[in-house]
């Protein structure tokens, strides 16, 4: 991360992400884990070499002392010999302490800059901003507030006051990582009365529609087809592309679906989102590996998910359901708007997440997106009409086409880091074209009726009598 300062000002340096026109991005092989990775790759090398070098310099003592018995022989060559190789030795010791001192070095700035990251992310995080805070925050000369980071930094103190306030085992909710955070804090939930809905049930395959179309599997293309997907209860969309023998898939995930279907019975409501934050997805993701299987994917075959909102949460607990893996190769998931920071998923799988400012869901599990190779991270930053905090949903900072918009940017950025996650993604979906599309619906297992348990609320009506337009629905 780079420090600048505002020119002329006389300023101390500030910390300042990577920035491409409106994305700040994190993560890959211009990121900052990378480097810190190349740093100790090439301190280890050296190490490689001193050892090499020490071993070569005894020998080389051990040649010289083996020639003591034989300089009686000739006094003038044997001498000349014994002279020579203590020498060589000498050199390659003085060589061996160059490249330790140089090692040291290395391994020392390393510390030094991982110690200055870490400074400059907690100067990030101590102020944030953004319209909806009101202009007095600006005028205080107080640093901006962005809605994504404010609900992750509550978030990831929100599992201890939860445990606290429900009465948990204590230690249970250890706040941030995947063993503890907001996934102890749903499995404490739903361990309490009348929230047993919360708890996974069974996931199957009610429904298929296959068709034949031209598809563009360009990011921004494959999130709007998680928002089409979306448009219809409980529907997951799974892609053929190529030809056999040079085929893969991609399996697209729509978001929080909140009417449309009867109550719990939906995969993507809001028992969707406890499935995927605390019990890792697992029953949609065994019905996302049936409709693989039953749209003809094959053993080994590469996939690539994409997910919105919720869906990114699945798409990302793919890339750690070993049944999953067992059966398909998971190369590739791009998310948007989703949650998924304390997902880690297996090595091989390269990931692109596009989170807004804004947008309050990505920070919802308290936990920052890792930087790392394979892994990027792009923060969209551009601005939100003041008009638009004012319409019903998850705000505007979580519209999928805001998101739409930042993954044409994306596509078109010369930023290395997204130039290498957009071609990985490319290498497994290819260019597009004719595609084979199968339309999946998706139900839930119905929790039994139960005496005395409360019930929860069916599906919103109008006024009319009738569901509200699923295509109105929001989102998560």
């Amino acid at each position: 991360m780079a420090e600048v300062s505002p020119a002329g000002s006389g300023g101390a340096p500030v910390p300042a992400a990577p920035v491409d026109g409106m994305l700040r991005i994190r993560g890959g092989v211009g990121g900052l884990s990378f480097s810190f990775e190349e740093l100790l790759a090439g301190a280890s090398a050296l190490d490689g070499l001193v050892r090499e070098l020490a071993a070569a310099e005894a020998e080389g003592e051990r040649v010289r002392r083996a020639l003591f018995p034989y300089q009686s022989d000739s006094y003038a060559s044997g001498s000349a010999a014994i002279t020579a190789v203590g020498e060589g030795a000498l050199a390659l010791g003085r060589v061996r302490a160059e490249l330790e001192r140089l090692c040291s070095e290395v391994r020392a700035s390393h510390r030094e800059y991982e110690s200055a990251e870490a400074r400059n992310t907690l100067l990030l995080r101590i102020g944030r901003a953004g319209p909806g805070y009101g202009p007095l925050w600006g005028l205080a000369g107080l640093p901006p507030l962005t809605v994504r980071d404010t609900v992750e930094d509550e978030f990831s103190l929100a599992p201890g006051r939860l445990a606290l306030l429900l009465g948990l085992p204590a230690g249970a909710p250890a706040a941030g990582g995947p063993a503890g955070g907001v996934r102890a804090v749903i499995r404490g939930l739903a361990d309490e009365p009348g929230l047993d809905f919360l708890r996974p049930r069974p996931v199957r395959i009610a429904g298929r529609e296959t068709r034949t179309e031209e598809v563009d599997v360009s990011p921004a293309g494959l999130l709007l087809r998680a928002g089409d997907v979306g448009r219809n209860s409980g529907e997951i969309e799974v892609l053929r592309l190529g030809e056999r023998g040079n085929r893969a898939w991609a399996v697209v995930i729509p978001g929080t679906q909140l009417d449309g279907l009867p109550q719990g019975t939906n995969p993507f409501d809001t028992a969707g989102i406890a499935e995927g934050l605390g019990y890792d997805s697992a029953e949609t993701a065994a019905a996302i590996r049936q409709a693989l299987a039953e749209a003809g994917a094959e053993a080994g075959d590469q996939v690539a998910a994409v997910g919105y909102s919720q869906g990114g949460i699945h798409a990302m607990n793919l890339g750690r359901d070993k049944a999953f893996l067992a059966d398909y190769e998971l190369k590739f998931v791009l998310t948007a708007g989703s949650p998924v920071g304390g997902i880690e998923p297996g090595p091989g799988t390269g990931s692109l997440h596009l989170e807004h400012e804004q947008d309050w869901v990505p920070g919802a599990d308290g936990t920052p997106n890792p930087d790392l190779k394979d892994r990027v991270t792009v923060t969209l930053t551009a601005p939100v009409p003041g008009h638009e905090w004012l319409e019903p949903g998850m705000g505007p900072g979580h519209a999928m086409d805001r998101y739409a918009d930042g993954a044409r940017d994306v596509a078109a950025s010369e930023d290395p880091s997204l130039r290498a996650s957009t071609a990985a993604l490319a290498a497994v979906v290819g260019a597009g074209g004719t595609a084979t599309v199968s339309r999946f619906s998706l139900r839930r297992e119905a929790m039994p009726p139960q005496r005395g348990a409360p019930v929860a609320p069916g599906p919103r009506r109008s006024p009319g009598g009738t569901s509200p337009d699923p295509a109105r629905r929001p989102a998560a």
